[in-house]
């Protein structure tokens, strides 16, 4: 695993020694939380290994171990998962919302209104998004932008409409948007229909993962993979069974500008 995040980081930002990319996207003194996504269970949330390789790279890039959290919306998902909960101390953080609740004042862009967790408002000078690659039964797919609806106290108001505009609108908050510093997407085993609960039967090993500081390029570039494994599998488009994330191409519009979902302008290295 450690080999896989090292091969995709140096290639993202064209260093010879990973430590050197990690050094140039954090600094010492910096607290850097990593999202992860852990709703589905040890059967399709991030990988732990992943994470740990992630840790061990910031602390190599001079991360002090305390100043690296790993949490989600709860800390029973995140144990459930295969993460160990660490609270205090000098080691690695690992804790969910649930322990140490939301902020009281109301963060809002367009239709969203939310309390945001205080690990990202207060633990969180650097955010790493480590989300997972899978299909979302409403709004289509659930990657890289859909993954900060854990980090807010009321993601259930923003499921209508395949959660368009909402997704968009919440990755739009300043607390989000200016603490983004690089998306880690675990495809090590993925899901193509029947998300975001684990279904063993529509999952697959891509033993892949997908890295990018453009969060919108990213999820467009998981949604054709899905979409692939789709019809791999005899299954109709996530458009044909009106569920497409239409949600992606807001985020790239000209209100929001949070990334780009256009082909011709996504450098996509596959190595």
């Amino acid at each position: 695993m450690a080999a896989l995040l090292d091969h995709a980081v140096r290639t993202l930002f064209g260093h010879d020694h990973s430590v050197d990319a990690w050094r140039n996207l954090v600094h010492p003194g910096e607290t850097v939380s990593l999202k992860v996504n852990t709703l589905g269970g040890r059967g399709i949330s991030t990988n732990v290994q992943l994470v740990a390789a992630i840790c061990e790279r910031l602390q190599q890039a001079s991360v002090k171990p305390a100043d690296i959290t790993i949490w989600d919306r709860d800390s029973v998902e995140l144990e459930r998962a295969g993460f160990h909960v660490a609270i205090g101390g000098d080691r690695v953080q690992c804790y969910g919302t649930d322990r140490v609740g939301y902020e009281q004042e109301l963060s809002a862009y367009g239709s969203v209104g939310s309390l945001l967790s205080k690990i990202l408002t207060q633990r969180s000078n650097v955010l790493i998004n480590v989300p997972v690659l899978k299909d979302h039964d409403g709004a289509g797919v659930t990657i890289a932008l859909k993954n900060m609806y854990g980090v807010i106290n009321n993601p259930n108001k923003y499921h209508p409409n395949g959660c368009n505009p909402y997704v968009a609108d919440l990755n739009m908050l300043p607390e989000i948007r200016s603490r983004m510093r690089l998306t880690i997407c675990d495809a090590t085993t993925a899901l193509y229909e029947g998300g975001p609960a684990y279904k063993p039967e529509h999952s697959w090993s891509a033993n892949t993962l997908i890295v990018s500081q453009d969060p919108v390029a990213l999820d467009h570039t998981g949604w054709q993979i899905i979409e692939r494994k789709r019809a791999e599998k005899g299954l109709k488009t996530l458009e044909a069974e009106e569920r497409a994330p239409g949600y992606i191409a807001t985020a790239a519009d000209a209100e929001h500008r949070l990334g780009t979902n256009d082909p011709k302008k996504i450098s996509l290295i596959e190595v």
